[in-house]
């Protein structure tokens, strides 16, 4: 059993790591800027209002806590706009784990935000020319945010997902640490928040960038 804190709970990933947290017998603390848009209640979960973009707001949420989860993400499918949340996100995020002494976190970035080598050259096409022009801002962000933390010395992991679906959970997926992972084209949030969830002491996915997929 452990102690979790899921930040952007009410988001796909963030709302599939709470409810498989919780089966699995976890204590959540679920951090949200709107708790209505979480209408959850069990005896382990603890919802809490606050906003990773202002640190005065998150002290002395984290102590306590034997891991937290990062599953922040903006809104709007391809209306992509100018954002710092990542990245400020994530600052924010390490600067408490740092004052509290926590060590183990995970952070969703996306696949996409390198072209992998390893997909066939029309997809790579896709994704270089189409995919990350689409979500230029977006993923601008995701790669500071990927720099901001690969610069800790915490028991990192940054989570780069394909496309994500809202699927049933499997629990049968690939991965590949610190490489890419060949025709890795689909996984679905479930199964992204059941990574996170059984790699929690996995000293092989610490201070790594791991690729999940189907």
């Amino acid at each position: 059993m452990f102690n979790l804190l899921i930040i952007g709970a009410n988001g796909g990933i963030g709302r599939q790591t709470v409810d498989q947290a919780l089966a699995a017998g976890h204590r959540v603390t679920a951090l949200v800027r709107n708790p209505a848009n979480l209408p959850l209640t069990h005896p382990n979960l603890n919802i809490v209002k606050a906003d990773v973009t202002s640190p005065p707001g998150l002290s002395g949420l984290f102590a306590g806590h034997d891991a937290i989860i990062s599953a922040i993400g903006v809104s709007g499918g391809f209306n992509d706009h100018p954002t710092m949340l990542y990245s400020q996100g994530a600052l924010h995020i390490l600067h408490e784990m740092k004052r509290e002494g926590l060590k183990r976190v995970f952070f969703i970035s996306a696949s996409a935000v390198e072209t992998n080598p390893l997909l066939p050259f029309p997809v790579r096409l896709v994704s270089k020319y189409i995919i990350q022009k689409l979500l230029a801002n977006m993923y601008t962000d995701l790669r500071r945010m990927e720099r901001v933390v690969k610069e800790t010395d915490l028991d990192w992991t940054i989570v780069r997902p394909p496309r994500l679906t809202d699927s049933k959970l499997t629990g049968r997926y690939r991965m590949a640490v610190n490489r890419f992972l060949k025709n890795g084209f689909k996984i679905s949030r479930a199964d992204t928040a059941h990574f996170m969830l059984s790699h929690i002491q996995s000293a092989d996915t610490f201070r790594s960038v791991v690729e999940i997929g189907y």
